[in-house]
């Protein structure tokens, strides 16, 4: 079988890596600049990827295709990006097929970022044997994907199962990055942390005045250790992604949701919560939606590479 070539897009880390059999054989990363757009950031892909196919003495010839993980909308039959949010803003207008059709002469893919973490963990993952699935991203942002009996969702443009961080939980709350009000992501993710804590008059004016030091890895740990300003920040995070949840629960109906992301690292705080809250809120005739951490993790979304090269894909 042959290797697949992976890459994941991320709005500050690229990661790179080479797939067969389920797992990353080999991998690189290097610094991203969204902001300076994709073109700009194809030479330097090329380098790592050339990179890692020396140091594994491959070529082109021993690559099934390449896939690439989008944080964006993408038009997967055009395999090009049809839509951003303040990342990668250049991409609609970049052939990234033509580019690695010239230089690696293989296949080549694109789609959403958190739609492959999802086929990552359906295929080899926390999903496996489970046939209607949903998996919730968070991290800067918030992504979610959809599989419902079997198939991974699409919708006519694109934009279906992947815009779950879209989802309104205040339609008076907060203007998020995309344009709305009340969003997810602008309730929950660390994009908007400095903001949940600067506009939060129940906090103390020290935990308010030191917004900009704090990350979900520190607001965890002062969490576990009591600290009654990150309680407070936390608990209204994961209210938010429970709301969210019962939210693709009655969307989706899946079996069983995955939360994948750089929080998941606090597992054993979040997902208790979660299912809880889940468990009391969601409308679910027979038995209750499972709510499990990702067992991928980062490799989720190049786990996925695979799927679109040893199964017949059809959208």
């Amino acid at each position: 079988m042959k290797h697949c070539l992976a890459i994941d897009l991320g709005g500050t880390i690229v990661k790179i890596g080479l797939v067969r059999d389920g797992k990353v054989l080999a991998r690189t990363r290097l610094d991203a600049d969204s902001q300076g757009g994709l073109a700009g950031m194809l030479p330097a892909i090329g380098e790592a990827i050339d990179g890692l196919l020396e140091a594994q003495s491959l070529t082109g010839e021993d690559l099934a295709g390449a896939a690439m993980a989008f944080p964006g909308i993408v038009d997967f039959a055009a395999r090009r990006a049809a839509s951003t949010n303040a990342k990668y803003n250049d991409a609609p207008q970049v052939d990234v097929e033509g580019w690695i059709m010239d230089r690696y002469d293989i296949p080549f893919v694109m789609d959403n970022d958190a739609r492959m973490a999802l086929l990552g963990e359906w295929t080899c993952g926390a999903g496996r044997g489970t046939d209607n699935l949903v998996m919730m991203t968070i991290g800067t942002g918030i992504g979610t994907g959809a599989v419902i009996d079997g198939r991974p969702l699409y919708g006519r443009r694109w934009c279906a199962g992947a815009l779950g961080g879209h989802m309104i939980v205040d339609w008076r709350g907060r203007r998020c990055t995309c344009g709305n009000v009340g969003c997810v992501e602008a309730h929950s993710a660390s994009f908007f942390l400095p903001q949940i804590i600067g506009e939060d008059k129940g906090l103390s004016e020290a935990f308010r005045a030191d917004k900009g030091n704090q990350n979900f890895k520190t607001l965890f740990d002062k969490y576990r250790a009591g600290d009654p300003d990150a309680v407070r920040v936390v608990t209204g995070c994961m209210d938010v992604w429970a709301a969210a949840i019962v939210n693709y629960i009655h969307a989706y109906d899946p079996e069983k949701v995955v939360i994948g992301g750089g929080v998941i690292r606090s597992a054993d705080i979040i997902i208790p919560y979660v299912q809880q809250r889940v468990n009391s809120l969601a409308w679910t005739p027979g038995e209750k939606v499972t709510i499990v951490p990702s067992e991928l993790g980062d490799d989720a979304a190049l786990v996925a590479a695979e799927y679109y090269f040893n199964v017949d894909h059809v959208v």
